[in-house]
């Protein structure tokens, strides 16, 4: 769809709330956004400028869709689901999908602790979410200690050591009532929420008792049992007096990357926290929200409250989540939300700490291998492949690596023209005196170094085109291969002798990084042809099929497998009639 049929489909769309979808030229979903006036937003990516991260998106939509809704909750709702079934390259996309794990007190005639990771309507007694399996099974081993609860997944028929040292009721043999059960959930729930201090209080005291009684042992288990509370109990990093339970988002963006960190807060402290950078391509203030709705999407534990800065899009959200969504202005509550994004930035700084690090390191490397070429400056290495199998539809690739990393954009691939049969220095020839031949005429960028897939031999193809047809003074360096078909030698222009160079050197490392990357260019591109041309040679054949429909044909079907399988609607999908598919399909099953 051209650009002038794309702004002409948007005079239909509705000033209403609802979700928009956007499709590339292989009407594959790439973005998917919600609105609250559908019209105004999507006539904004046709309209006007964008910013580098929007203006990449753009430039791919071929299409787009949009649903309807009744609110800007629905379409909430409704993006959250169309991302997950889509997973779109452009958006914000919740990579742990984990659910946080509970302690459960079962409903059951005689309950026992357990851990579960779904709250459900049941008769049980639920605590939690806990930031990790860990944190709740040290929970729940602790309060296994303190309350006679059964441990047994099936009740036995005789009692077990954990009668004995008093942490089991051992209804296996003895008669319980329920009021006593009551009793210990209610002295459990008063522990989780923050009956714990007085707890040890007590314990500390006993302690003390059993000292000057001089039972040291019963005081040492005491001292004991008061450290594992206070460590399962008070591990808190910030703590607030009124045991609401909330999360605090911290969002940061920098260089085309979301941080965001968010401080899970359960009983007035914060038990855990959760980091996440990514790349993002919308305004920080849509990308927060969006993160928002599918970090809470099917998960039970939305708390009380849901604190945020300044400047999220939180139009929906509230109703979606069913929470407070604040954004605090003042004092402690600010200075949380203040704390959050300051994790964020520090978390996304390091992050460009370490891109930088390992620039550094490949920067360093490309200088390593211009010293040992002898080289002065070497900033843009092109390298080539030739792949063909016995010769059949050879072709070759090129990949280009600038200042150490792979520049895609300028990746090329050739269709071997003048050469028949196997033969790599005659396609290596081609190859390179079309490539440069280009650069010529077109006064394009010359390489610092050229890297060919082979030895000797393929290093003085390269450099008769070069030198005597061309004039070109390019440094050639060619990478051979052992029997293990493994990277071994590096040899350079006409020496005879492969160059010393230290097979675990970052140099070394980085030329194997450059043979891999071309090879598989030329691999896949191999294969797509190959596939290609023995769907052509097929079509060729049958009578009707022209040129027009051949590529038609070549477009719509990847191989003649799936032509020949395919009913008579896919071949309508390719723009073939009914008795031009059925003539096609007569055919193949001839063949």
């Amino acid at each position: 769809m051209t650009w002038e049929e794309l702004r002409a489909k948007l005079a239909y769309v509705p000033e209403r709330p609802g979700c928009y979808l956007m499709k590339d030229d292989h009407q594959k979903v790439i973005y998917v956004g919600k609105a609250k006036v559908l019209k105004n937003r999507v006539r904004s990516y046709f309209t006007g400028s964008h910013d580098s991260k929007t203006a990449r998106m753009v430039a791919k939509i071929a299409d787009f869709e949009y649903i309807v809704t009744d609110t800007v909750a629905e379409a909430l709702v409704l993006e959250c689901n169309l991302i997950k079934h889509y997973s779109p390259h452009f958006n914000i996309m919740l990579r742990d999908d984990k659910t946080y794990p509970y302690i459960k007190i079962t409903g059951d005639e005689h309950p026992r602790l357990e851990i579960v990771r779904k709250v459900q309507k049941d008769k049980g007694t639920y605590f939690g979410p806990y930031p990790s399996g860990g944190a709740a099974a040290e929970t729940k081993r602790l309060l296994e200690r303190l309350y006679p609860l059964r441990k047994c997944r099936t009740i036995k028929n005789k009692v077990c050591l954990y009668y004995h040292i008093g942490q089991c009721l051992a209804p296996c043999e003895f008669t319980v009532d329920q009021e006593k059960y009551q009793e210990i959930k209610k002295e459990i729930t008063q522990f989780m929420n923050g009956g714990y201090k007085d707890i040890t209080k007590d314990f500390t005291r006993q302690m003390e008792d059993m000292a000057a009684q001089m039972n040291f042992e019963r005081a040492a288990e005491l001292r004991d049992l008061i450290t594992q509370i206070n460590q399962v109990m008070e591990t808190q990093k910030v703590t607030l007096a009124d045991r609401i339970n909330r999360d605090v988002f911290g969002f940061y963006a920098d260089r085309g990357y979301l941080s965001v960190q968010v401080f899970i807060m359960r009983q007035g402290k914060m038990v855990e926290r959760s980091a996440a950078i990514f790349r993002h391509y919308q305004r920080l203030e849509e990308d927060a929200a969006s993160y928002i709705a599918q970090y809470y999407y099917d998960n039970p534990d939305i708390p009380k409250e849901i604190w945020l800065q300044d400047g999220v899009d939180t139009e929906g959200l509230k109703e979606f989540l069913g929470a407070a969504i604040m954004t605090p202005q003042r004092g402690k509550k600010k200075d949380l939300v203040q704390l959050s994004i300051s994790n964020a930035r520090v978390a996304l700084e390091e992050k460009f700490r370490i891109m930088e690090k390992d620039e550094s390191r490949t920067i360093s490397a490309m200088q390593e291998l211009a010293n040992v070429l002898g080289l002065d400056a070497l900033h843009r290495i092109e390298s080539f492949d030739n792949s063909n199998i016995q010769g059949v539809d050879p072709v070759a690739a090129m990949v280009v690596f600038a200042d150490g990393q792979p520049d895609r954009k300028s990746y090329r691939k050739f269709r071997i023209k003048t050469v028949e049969g196997p033969d790599d220095y005659a396609s290596m020839k081609e190859v390179i005196r079309r490539r440069y031949t280009r650069l010529l005429r077109e006064n394009g960028t010359m390489p610092d170094l050229i890297v060919v897939d082979g030895g000797k031999g393929q290093i003085s193809s390269a450099l008769d085109v070069l030198q005597n047809e061309l004039s070109l003074e390019i440094p050639v360096c060619g990478l051979a291969k052992d029997d293990r078909h493994r990277t071994s030698q590096l040899f350079f222009g006409d020496e005879s002798d492969p160059v010393p160079l230290d097979p675990g050197s970052p140099a070394f490392h980085l030329l194997q990084r450059i043979q891999d990357e071309v090879h598989r260019f030329a691999i896949t591109f191999h294969r797509d042809t190959h596939k290609k041309s023995a769907l052509h040679s097929v079509l060729d054949d049958i009578p009707g099929v022209g040129e027009a429909r051949r590529k038609q044909l070549l477009k719509h079907f990847a191989s003649v497998k799936e032509m020949r399988e395919a009913p008579i609607e896919e071949f309508r999908k390719a723009g073939i009639g009914d008795k031009m598919a059925k003539t096609i399909l007569a055919h193949l099953a001839a063949e």
